[in-house]
């Protein structure tokens, strides 16, 4: 951690987060001649790659836009037996091995993966020595959230927090960021038995989506720690969307023991594509 990166965060710190998340939510479902102006504009700022989207233009709103859907060809879900896919387009934050329930963040940051987990010490004793793996995803990819394996989603825990960047600056400025952020955690069941998938707000993410509970719903009003377990277990084959960031954020993977071994090759800075295998074969 440098003082240039401490410098360029302390701001965050300051800034009202929930009220500048709460207008980006109403001005990126305005609709208007301003959105393909303001379309435009961001493909152009973010170099965003549009060949693959299931729709290239006439989005009546930003946020529409955002969360677009992609071809139906433009991400095979990679097929060999027991494979753990990428669960979205991003980049690799972390990748490794949890030391106990341990998860590293950034160099000499270390944070606990039943603190993420919002205190639920089954959920994390499951994924204690198993393997993880932290994917940012950056404004200008795409940003559904997909199942990396077949699984069965048993509950939903939302988590309050802050909304700080999950960029890699703040990453090595701020402790245990990931724990610190407002998230929502599926607790799911897979070949290999209890795993956890984390998705992590940020600064500016206005709000996340899943396709088995209405988030709004859980979150109620009074931001509380909240989960539901699921009367019967949401049903997910490998590559199946699971939900979607409004803006750019983090997904989390928690593994098990006994669940495959990342492939070597994968490490820090690596992009990855939602349906591309992470894991080596069997």
């Amino acid at each position: 951690m440098s003082l240039l990166d401490t410098l360029r965060v302390f701001p965050q710190h300051l800034l009202p987060q929930r009220v500048l998340s709460a207008l980006v939510n109403r001005l990126t479902r305005l609709e208007g001649a301003i959105v393909p102006l303001a379309i435009k504009a961001f493909c152009a700022a973010y170099r965003v790659d549009l060949t693959t989207a299931e729709q290239v233009a006439g989005y009546r709103s930003f946020n529409q836009f955002f969360t677009r859907a992609l071809r139906a060809d433009a991400r095979p879900i990679d097929a060999s037996a027991h494979a753990v896919v990428s669960p979205a387009d991003g980049t690799i934050s972390q990748i490794g091995v949890l030391e106990q329930e341990t998860l590293l963040q950034a160099k000499g940051r270390y944070f606990s993966a039943r603190t993420l987990l919002a205190g639920d010490e089954v959920s994390s004793a499951a994924v204690a020595g198993g393997h993880y793996t932290i994917i940012y995803l950056s404004p200008r990819d795409y940003h559904r959230v997909h199942a990396p394996f077949d699984l069965h989603v048993d509950a939903v825990t939302y988590v309050p927090g802050k909304l700080y960047s999950v960029n890699d600056r703040t990453s090595r400025v701020i402790t245990s960021l990931y724990s610190r952020n407002e998230r929502l955690v599926l607790d799911c069941s897979s070949e290999w038995g209890r795993c956890a998938i984390v998705m992590v707000g940020a600064m500016l993410v206005s709000a996340m989506e899943l396709t088995c509970v209405n988030v709004p719903d859980l979150m109620g009003q009074s931001r509380r720690v909240s989960r539901l377990a699921l009367g019967e277990p949401a049903p997910y084959a490998r590559g199946a969307e699971l939900g979607r960031f409004n803006m750019g954020s983090t997904v989390i993977l928690l593994l098990p023991r006994g669940a495959p071994i990342w492939r070597p090759d994968l490490g820090n800075g690596v992009p990855v594509r939602m349906g591309e295998r992470l894991t080596s074969p069997a």
